[in-house]
C-alpha cells in the first residue's frame, strides 16, 4: 500500500493498492505503457504474492495511529484482471481492508467486481471515514467504472482485453441497483472518435439511464515513440481503422503528449454542459 502525497479531488485517494503488475486488458492508450511492459502487457503480468501479509502489517500500524483514509484499488492496473478469478488476490485484500475498517474506492473496467459485492457491502457499513470527510461522505465503498466509449466495436480496437463496454455498463447499473455509490471515469476520450457531440450525448444519456452518481470526463495523453508506447500504438490503430483521422492525430501528438489547449477548452465546456443536462455530478462527494 502506498501513501499518496495529496488526496486527488476526483478519486479521493489517501492510499493506493495495485495487486498486480502489468495488465491483460491491453488498452492501447494506457499511461503506464512503455518498454518495461512490452507491446502485449499480458506477457508481463505478475502477482504480488506477499501483498496480503504486507497489507495486514501496514493497516495494523495505520490503525494504531488512527490514520484512516480511503484506499483506491487500483491506480496503475485493474484489480479484476481475468486471472483474478483464480488468484482471488483482490478479494483477499478486501478481506483485510474490511478487518481494519478502511474505506475503499474500486476503479475497474471489469464485471468481475460483482463477485465481491458481499465484501464491499460490509466494508461500506463498517468503514471509518477520514475525519475531514465524515460530514460529506457517507459511504465506505465507492465503485467507479472506467469508460472511453460505450461502443463495443471501438472498445475492441482500443481496449481489446477489457470487458466489453456494454457489459461494463450493465455492471455499473447492477452496482447502483445494489445500493453502491457508483459512477464513471470517462477517460481517456479519443479525439474525433469518442469525443464527438453525438458520441458524448450517447454516453451521458446511457450513464444517466444507468443511474450514475458522478462522472469524470478527461481528454487523452499519449507518450513515447517506442514500439510499446501509447502514442505509437494509438497512432497505428488510427491509421488502420480511422485513416481519415491520422493527419489530425499526427498534428496533435507529433510535438506534444496532449491535445491543444483550444481543443481541451472546447471539450471541457461541452462535457460541463452535458453533465448539467443529464444531472451528473462532477464529484464523488
Amino acid at each position: 500500500m502506498n501513501k499518496t502525497k495529496r488526496r486527488d479531488p476526483w478519486f479521493l485517494d489517501d492510499y493506493t493498492i495495485n495487486p498486480y503488475s502489468g495488465c491483460s486488458f491491453n488498452c492501447l492508450y494506457c499511461y503506464i505503457r512503455g518498454s518495461k511492459y512490452g507491446t502485449h502487457m499480458e506477457e508481463k503480468l505478475s502477482v504480488k504474492t506477499n501483498a496480503v501479509a504486507l497489507l495486514e502489517k501496514q493497516l495494523s500500524n495505520r490503525t494504531k495511529k488512527g490514520q484512516y483514509g480511503i484506499i483506491v484499488i487500483s491506480s496503475a492496473t485493474d484489480p479484476y484482471l481475468q486471472f483474478e478469478k483464480e488468484e482471488q488476490l483482490t478479494r483477499q485484500i478486501l478481506e483485510v481492508v474490511l478487518q481494519y475498517k478502511f474505506p475503499v474506492h474500486i476503479i475497474t473496467k471489469s464485471d468481475l467486481v460483482v463477485r465481491d459485492f458481499d465484501l464491499l457491502h460490509r466494508i461500506n457499513e463498517r468503514a471509518i471515514i477520514p475525519a475531514d470527510l465524515r460530514d460529506r461522505l457517507p459511504y465506505g465503498t465507492i465503485i467507479t467504472f472506467s469508460f472511453s466509449t460505450v461502443d463495443d466495436r471501438i472498445g475492441q480496437i482500443f481496449e481489446p482485453g477489457a470487458t466489453p463496454p456494454s457489459r461494463r455498463l450493465n455492471t455499473l447499473e447492477a452496482a447502483l441497483q445494489d445500493g453502491f455509490h457508483s459512477g464513471v471515469s470517462l477517460m481517456p476520450l479519443l479525439p474525433y472518435i469518442t469525443d464527438t457531440g453525438e458520441h458524448l450525448e450517447e454516453m451521458f444519456r446511457s450513464f444517466q439511464h444507468a443511474g450514475a452518481r458522478y462522472i469524470f470526463p478527461a481528454t487523452i495523453t499519449l507518450f513515447g515513440n517506442g514500439p510499446a508506447d501509447s502514442k505509437t500504438l494509438v497512432l497505428r490503430a488510427v491509421a488502420k481503422h480511422y485513416p481519415h483521422l491520422l493527419e489530425k492525430y499526427e498534428r496533435f501528438f507529433t510535438q506534444s503528449y496532449e491535445v491543444p489547449k483550444y481543443y481541451r477548452d472546447a471539450f471541457y465546456k461541452k462535457t460541463r454542459e452535458l453533465s448539467a443536462k443529464y444531472g451528473l455530478k462532477s464529484s464523488i462527494i
